[in-house]
């Protein structure tokens, strides 16, 4: 059985089924029409500025090689833009859906006009569609292609079933990258340029800390470890994590001038009284153990009960 395709695919905003349908009553034979057919707008290529053109705020992939767009530009000047950018009308400028490897190429360029296709889309369907092409490319790394689908359940409260089958993936796999969003943010940031493994990185999450995440992601650099090595290393920080926090700490002074604070408070309200504080800030608690006591304690501190 094949594959089903990922996602919508670009077919979406390429527009390439939009075949109009036959008509449910014919007419007849002997009736003609001179009108031209009205042509469909769609699939217009247009020429417009390359500085009308913005990038889109939702575009999950936030991190383009220098040397692949010089590439790019280079065969862009020999064979000029194949496949036309795909942009929305924003009023005073147009936002890009697709291509902003071809936009970013063809400033490289200083081209002044760029082939668009305008498409109508809401930002769901930008982000939606963005993240697709991305994933169908295999542009993205493991930190954007989980923001993205962080950003789609976010932004436009979906499931992770419902991002699961608008991307084309299962739903462990789109659960599985929205994890390496709770390591730390320098973890992130060695997945991000490629010094750290997703398969590390999951294992390295089950570490509480982010300074135990950064020793064992330091050592595993360091000492190139494999990630079974790596949950060895893990397992072991996890055991001196739970002997550290098992032994009881030291107990702490009690404040001096708390304690006859205390004692002052007592002799004055005639019941258990309980002072904390803590660079200027704390609480009271003022013990009763009837409904008479309470009243008592009112009438003490100026309050009159109805």
């Amino acid at each position: 059985m094949a594959k089903p395709a990922l996602g919508r695919g670009l077919g979406a905003l390429l527009g390439g089924s939009n075949t109009p349908g036959k008509p449910t009553t014919s007419a007849p034979a002997a009736i003609t029409t001179s009108a031209a057919p009205v042509p469909d707008t769609r699939d217009r290529v247009q020429r417009i500025s390359l500085n009308r053109i913005r990038p889109c705020s939702f575009q999950p992939r936030k991190a383009f090689s220098d040397e692949a767009l010089r590439e790019l530009a280079d065969s862009i000047k020999e064979q000029g833009i194949v496949q036309p950018l795909i942009v929305r009308d924003r009023g005073d400028h147009f936002e890009l859906i697709a291509g902003e490897r071809r936009w970013r190429a063809s400033q490289l360029l200083g081209l002044a006009e760029v082939p668009v296709i305008v498409r109508e889309a809401d930002d769901k369907s930008v982000l939606e569609l963005a993240l697709i092409e991305n994933l169908q490319r295999e542009n993205l790394n493991p930190l954007e292609e989980a923001q993205g689908y962080s950003q789609l359940i976010e932004q436009f409260q979906l499931k992770q079933d419902d991002v699961a089958t608008k991307v084309g993936k299962s739903r462990a796999v789109v659960a599985n990258a929205l994890r390496l969003l709770k390591l730390a943010p320098s973890i992130q940031e060695l997945i991000r340029n490629g010094k750290l493994s997703v398969g590390h990185a999951k294992v390295i999450l089950g570490l509480p800390s982010e300074k135990l995440q950064k020793q064992a992601a330091d050592k595993v650099i360091r000492d190139g470890l494999n990630v079974r090595q790596t949950e060895t290393l893990v397992a072991h920080l996890q055991a001196l994590g739970r002997a550290t926090t098992s032994t009881p700490p030291s107990p702490v002074a009690p404040d001096a001038n708390i304690l006859d604070l205390e004692s002052k408070l007592r002799e004055r309200f005639g019941t258990k009284v309980r002072l904390k504080y803590a660079q200027g800030k704390g609480s009271l608690e003022v013990a009763f153990f009837s409904d008479d006591e309470l009243e008592r304690l009112l009438q003490i501190v100026g309050v009159k009960v109805d």
